[in-house]
């Protein structure tokens, strides 16, 4: 008897952790992400772009973007929920604007397969790709 609720008891713990890995896909905890925001401006070289991204939990710092300069990170979310949103301020001459650059229940599907989440800021505005091919336009300063 001891031996065949053992072996029940493991058989359960193995169904568990096969439905599990089977749900991961539909799940956004656990996942690694690719966040990038590209200073897109055509004519900036004088006046950088200034970027300060941080969660509630983690604070990235600030840089300073050049023309065609970058600031990236990678993010792995987490059950908890303290991995899955990341805001960014941005300042550019005397115009501020923050936004989410990424946020789990929003870009779980829309970063797409490659899970990249490439923001491209100009001077109208941000736009969002998960290929950095096809640029969309999210919203305006």
């Amino acid at each position: 008897m001891k031996i065949l609720t053992s072996i029940l008891l493991i058989c359960g713990l193995a169904s568990l952790v096969i439905f599990m890995s089977i749900l991961q896909p539909q799940n956004f905890y656990g996942i690694e992400y690719d966040i990038r925001v590209i200073n897109g401006f055509t004519n900036n070289s004088s006046l950088p772009l200034v970027i300060w991204c941080a969660s509630e939990h983690s604070d990235l710092g600030g840089r300073a973007l050049q023309e065609h300069d970058d600031f990236s990170w990678r993010l792995r979310t987490n059950f908890w929920g303290t991995n899955d949103y990341f805001k960014c301020t941005m300042k550019w001459d005397r115009t501020r604007r923050s936004f989410e650059a990424f946020k789990a229940p929003r870009d779980a599907q829309r970063c797409g397969p490659f899970r990249k989440c490439s923001w491209l800021v100009r001077e109208d505005g941000f736009y969002f790709s998960n290929d950095e091919v096809n640029w969309r336009k999210d919203f305006s300063w």
